[in-house]
């Protein structure tokens, strides 16, 4: 992108014709969808993994508002440019702009857990305009239309004031204060007459996180006044209000406002870089083509079309429509993260605080314990020109910090979650074939990781062959002892993979034996996979079905499945494939007599499924093992329908940066990975009618389901290539050798077909 930017950006101002997607992705993405509830989503302006995330925030505190936005509120306080894509926990809202008229509104009262308001406008729905690259809104208490879009590093703002003779006024605010984060310092400054750049400094969830920006008006402003703060530890916080007069006819803004900022990592140097580089003009329409143009390329690399098959009577072409509105709207979704954290001169901050480079893409913000499930594996089918530089910015991540990542963002690492989950993500690139990545010296690092006897009881972990009960040594009262040692047997499993491919048989052999450690959890007096105590005895009493700190934002239920990597041994514990089954449907129909102390994330429930989190994401494709696909289909299905919502209440738990819409992807195509490693997946069933993946040699995977809708999701058998299939998965070179991969559906629960 960096190198082909400016040229297009050129082209587009000569008037240039650009290729023109035939169906306008864009417009059947809806951003507002997970911004109600729980799904902790954001509005606002982004390029597929921009650094850069401009959108609204109404400066409210709590769980609801972790993105800055929660659609039942009618405030906004300001627009920012970086938020977290349905996290659970706050941070991020760094540059914040405010158009506003004088005499402006504002509240500085404080109640519960949420801090003032300070200067504010009310807002509607109905003034309120969400696309794929684009948001819009009218501030109705200063009667400003603001309009937002974005490059990869550079937010482009659009205010078009009233011309009712009040004074114009924009208020840049970088002492904000809101869910885990506040600043520690930060630093304004006057380049020339459209010119300002700084910084804002801060600790939250990311501890010292340093945003650096660059910021260019369309016109001068004719007076700039600066409130400053002093900040504990020395630091001073800013609030900058950018004077430009009453308008009226010939006013430099009678036609608009054009605010243009570039964010960087590095340097104010880096962030001005940015600005030259991405948006050298003050042409808010230019950009925003750039965007749409952008997002129509990666989100047509899956074309579901936009017209349902020939002879579908019409209610069945509405709920065609919806479904396609939900399809691509969780591919918008699973793009938002990973985020471009490097300049465009490869330059970024690594977490040893040293400024490196690279010579591709250096990415942050990943989420892995939630991600390395669906979102990675699809970015192999996908993004697969990103994958090779998202490994990298894992590894050299590591390299810098003395161990992989669990948690990163802005050079931080939050070791928020549990095991060490950049190792599958890792393995699977190189597995699967893809270059620039240095094999040995990610085998290396990963090793490194996973013996790092110091860190969160990998040594009691390694001596004992599992993470006993009561070591808090997470920075929190619970131990999460049970799913940590499920969690690390996964990853150790996957660095056998990866030593095997590299015929290091003394590694091999070390973590394949530690990969087994699930095994010493399970309870043969009951038949579970349960805590254990550090003296080898499991705990008395204990309940699948209860909360308590032994499993990680689940119960033991829900973490019975997390063995991704060896199926057949879990289900050897639990007795065979009959019992196994009947645990499976065990565990999607039970329901506790008391299901009110769930937790917050015991969302999306079906029986002790629950699909608002991510440990037993998985879960309903292991029916296939089992010899049971029809009720695999059945539950997929009933997930599609139920629990993904063309609304603002759409999704059923928090978005984790993209997972929970990449489930959806993944099992709308009719499969899915349960090991994510390795480019096996299960086959599901699949949602609409076709789907053609266009690869990057330029052939085209296809996905063919005549007659599949809300009765029709059972199938009934399965062609690869026009030849009868009788495999209960498919693999990653069927995909890449451009197969055709024809279901037959039926309304009726079918016999195995494999």
């Amino acid at each position: 992108m960096k190198k082909t930017l400016l040229s297009i950006l050129s082209s587009l101002v000569a008037g240039s014709a650009l290729t023109v997607a035939a169906v306008d992705y864009t417009r059947l993405v809806n951003p507002l969808v997970g911004t109600d509830f729980t799904g902790n989503t954001y509005p606002g302006a982004q390029m597929p993994f921009g650094m850069v995330q401009l959108s609204p925030d109404n400066l409210i505190g709590g769980w609801d508002r972790i993105a800055g936005y929660f659609y039942p509120d009618s405030t906004i306080t300001g627009f920012s440019h970086t938020h977290l894509d349905g996290t659970g926990a706050g941070d991020m809202y760094d540059i914040s702009f405010m158009p506003v008229t004088l005499p402006y509104k504002a509240d500085y009262t404080s109640t519960g857990e949420s801090l003032p308001l300070g200067i504010y406008s009310t807002f509607s729905h109905s003034d309120e305009t969400a696309m794929a690259g684009y948001y819009s809104v009218r501030l109705q208490d200063y009667d400003i239309r603001v309009s937002l879009t974005a490059t990869p590093r550079c937010g482009i703002q659009r205010y078009e004031f009233p011309e009712n003779g009040k004074e114009r006024v924009v208020i840049l605010n970088l002492d904000r204060t809101m869910n885990w984060d506040g600043t520690t310092d930060c630093m304004l400054e006057r380049v020339d007459s459209v010119n300002f750049r700084g910084y804002r400094f801060s600790d939250g969830w990311a501890r010292d996180q340093r945003v650096y920006f660059a910021t260019r008006f369309s016109t001068p402003p004719l007076r700039v006044e600066t409130d400053t703060v002093a900040k504990k530890g020395g630091g001073k916080g800013i609030v900058a209000r950018f004077y430009f007069g009453t308008g009226g006819e010939g006013s430099p803004t009678s036609e608009g406002l054009t605010v243009c900022t570039a964010l960087s990592g590095t340097s104010i140097y880096g962030a001005t870089q940015n600005l030259q580089a991405e948006a050298p003009y003050d042409n808010f329409a230019l950009y925003l083509q750039l965007a749409h143009n952008e997002w129509n390329l990666h989100l047509g690399v899956l074309n579901a079309g936009n017209t349902p098959q020939e002879g579908m009577p019409q209610m069945e072409a509405k709920e065609y429509d919806e479904r396609v509105r939900k399809f691509y709207t969780a591919l918008y979704h699973s793009m938002l993260a990973p985020t471009i954290y490097s300049d465009v001169d490869g330059s970024y901050l690594g977490p040893d605080r040293h400024i490196h480079h690279t010579d591709g893409i250096h990415y942050s913000t990943f989420s892995l314990w939630d991600t390395y499930r669906a979102a990675h594996p699809l970015f192999t089918l996908t993004n697969p020109d990103r994958v090779a530089d998202m490994a990298n910015s894992l590894i050299d991540f590591g390299t810098q910090n003395g161990r992989l990542p669990v948690w990163s963002m802005w050079a931080c690492e939050t070791d928020m979650m549990i095991g060490y989950h950049s190792v599958p993500v890792i393995v699977d690139a190189i597995l699967k074939g893809f270059k620039g990545i240095d094999a040995g010296r990610a085998l290396d690092i990963c090793v490194q990781t996973a013996r790092k006897r110091d860190y969160r009881s990998l040594g009691t972990y390694i001596d004992k062959g599992y993470v006993p009960t009561g070591v808090n040594d997470m920075g929190g009262n619970d131990d999460w002892s049970m799913s940590r040692t499920l969690e690390y047997a996964y990853d150790d499993w996957c660095i056998a993979a990866l030593a095997d491919h590299l015929g290091r048989t003394d590694i091999a052999r070390e973590f394949h034996a530690r990969a087994k450690n699930y095994e010493n959890l399970f309870n043969t007096d009951t038949g579970f996979l349960e805590p254990r105590q550090a003296d080898g005895s499991f705990i008395p009493g204990f309940s699948p079905v209860a909360y308590g700190p032994h499993v990680c934002e689940s119960n033991a239920w829900m973490y019975q499945w997390s063995v991704q990597h060896d199926i057949s041994g879990l289900c050897h514990l639990f007795g065979g494939k009959k019992k196994m089954g009947k645990m499976l449907n065990e565990f999607f129909t039970f329901t506790e007599e008391d299901a009110s102390n769930r937790p917050l994330f015991s969302t999306g429930m079906i029986g002790q499924y629950a699909h608002g989190n991510e440990p037993s994401h998985h879960a309903a494709y292991l029916f296939n093992h089992v010899g049971q696909p029809s009720k695999c289909q059945e539950y997929v299905a009933q997930i599609c329908r139920e629990l993904y919502l063309d609304t603002p209440a759409g999704l059923c738990g928090n978005e984790d940066c993209g997972q929970t819409s990449a489930w959806f992807v993944m099992s709308a195509m009719g499969f899915y990975p349960v090991n994510p490693v390795g480019g096996r997946y299960e086959i599901g069933t699949p949602l609409l009618p076709r789907l053609d993946l266009k690869l990057e040699d330029g052939q085209t995977f296809t996905i063919i389901a005549k007659g599949v809708d809300s009765k029709h999701f059972y199938v009934k058998g399965v062609k690869l290539n026009g030849m009868p299939y009788r495999k209960p998965y498919i693999t990653d070179d069927i995909i890449h050798a451009g197969s055709t991969l024809e279901f037959e559906m039926s309304d009726k629960p079918c016999r195995r077909w494999y």
